[in-house]
Protein backbone atom coordinates (compact mmCIF):
# COMPACT_ATOMS: atom_id res chain seq x y z
CA UNK A 1 0.00 0.00 0.00
CA UNK A 2 1.56 3.27 -1.06
CA UNK A 3 0.94 6.59 0.61
CA UNK A 4 -0.22 9.59 -1.33
CA UNK A 5 1.85 12.74 -1.01
CA UNK A 6 0.10 16.06 -1.40
CA UNK A 7 1.78 19.39 -2.03
CA UNK A 8 1.26 22.38 0.23
CA UNK A 9 -1.03 24.18 -2.18
CA UNK A 10 -3.41 21.22 -2.31
CA UNK A 11 -3.40 20.82 1.48
CA UNK A 12 -4.10 24.53 1.93
CA UNK A 13 -6.97 24.46 -0.57
CA UNK A 14 -8.61 21.51 1.17
CA UNK A 15 -8.05 22.99 4.64
CA UNK A 16 -9.53 26.34 3.60
CA UNK A 17 -12.56 24.59 2.15
CA UNK A 18 -12.99 22.77 5.47
CA UNK A 19 -12.62 26.03 7.42
CA UNK A 20 -15.22 27.76 5.23
CA UNK A 21 -17.72 25.09 6.25
CA UNK A 22 -19.71 25.38 3.04
CA UNK A 23 -19.30 21.64 2.45
CA UNK A 24 -19.27 18.77 4.88
CA UNK A 25 -16.11 16.81 5.51
CA UNK A 26 -17.69 13.87 3.68
CA UNK A 27 -18.34 16.08 0.65
CA UNK A 28 -14.71 17.25 0.73
CA UNK A 29 -13.56 13.64 1.05
CA UNK A 30 -15.48 12.71 -2.07
CA UNK A 31 -14.36 15.78 -3.98
CA UNK A 32 -10.64 15.63 -3.13
CA UNK A 33 -10.20 11.92 -2.36
CA UNK A 34 -8.65 12.59 1.05
CA UNK A 35 -9.54 10.79 4.29
CA UNK A 36 -11.69 12.85 6.70
CA UNK A 37 -9.09 12.52 9.45
CA UNK A 38 -6.45 13.99 7.16
CA UNK A 39 -8.72 16.92 6.30
CA UNK A 40 -9.28 17.56 10.01
CA UNK A 41 -5.52 17.52 10.65
CA UNK A 42 -4.81 19.98 7.82
CA UNK A 43 -7.60 22.25 9.03
CA UNK A 44 -6.18 22.18 12.56
CA UNK A 45 -2.67 23.01 11.28
CA UNK A 46 -3.95 26.01 9.33
CA UNK A 47 -5.98 27.34 12.24
CA UNK A 48 -2.99 26.97 14.59
CA UNK A 49 -0.56 28.68 12.19
CA UNK A 50 -2.66 31.74 11.31
CA UNK A 51 -1.77 33.73 14.48
CA UNK A 52 1.94 33.01 13.90
CA UNK A 53 1.70 34.35 10.36
CA UNK A 54 0.43 37.68 11.63
CA UNK A 55 3.01 37.89 14.42
CA UNK A 56 5.91 37.13 12.03
CA UNK A 57 5.79 40.69 10.68
CA UNK A 58 6.44 42.04 14.18
CA UNK A 59 9.39 39.68 14.60
CA UNK A 60 10.81 40.65 11.20
CA UNK A 61 10.39 44.36 11.97
CA UNK A 62 12.11 43.93 15.34
CA UNK A 63 14.97 42.02 13.69
CA UNK A 64 15.43 44.77 11.07
CA UNK A 65 15.38 47.41 13.79
CA UNK A 66 18.01 45.52 15.78
CA UNK A 67 20.23 45.15 12.69
CA UNK A 68 19.93 48.89 12.02
CA UNK A 69 20.72 49.72 15.66
CA UNK A 70 23.76 47.45 15.57
CA UNK A 71 24.99 49.02 12.35
CA UNK A 72 24.55 52.52 13.75
CA UNK A 73 26.44 51.65 16.94
CA UNK A 74 29.25 50.24 14.81
CA UNK A 75 29.38 53.45 12.75
CA UNK A 76 29.36 55.56 15.91
CA UNK A 77 32.25 53.54 17.30
CA UNK A 78 34.23 53.90 14.08
CA UNK A 79 33.62 57.66 13.98
CA UNK A 80 34.66 58.00 17.63
CA UNK A 81 37.92 56.18 16.91
CA UNK A 82 38.55 58.44 13.91
CA UNK A 83 37.72 61.56 15.93
CA UNK A 84 40.06 60.54 18.75
CA UNK A 85 42.82 59.88 16.20
CA UNK A 86 42.25 63.30 14.59
CA UNK A 87 42.32 65.02 18.00
CA UNK A 88 45.64 63.35 18.81
CA UNK A 89 47.08 64.26 15.41
CA UNK A 90 46.00 67.90 15.73
CA UNK A 91 47.31 68.01 19.29
CA UNK A 92 50.71 66.66 18.22
CA UNK A 93 51.02 69.01 15.24
CA UNK A 94 49.41 72.02 16.86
Amino acid sequence: MSRKHYNGEFKARVAIEAIKGEKTVNELTGEYGVHPTQIAQWKKQVVEEVPRIFSMKKVQDARKEEELRSSLYQQIGQLKVELDWMKKKVGLNG
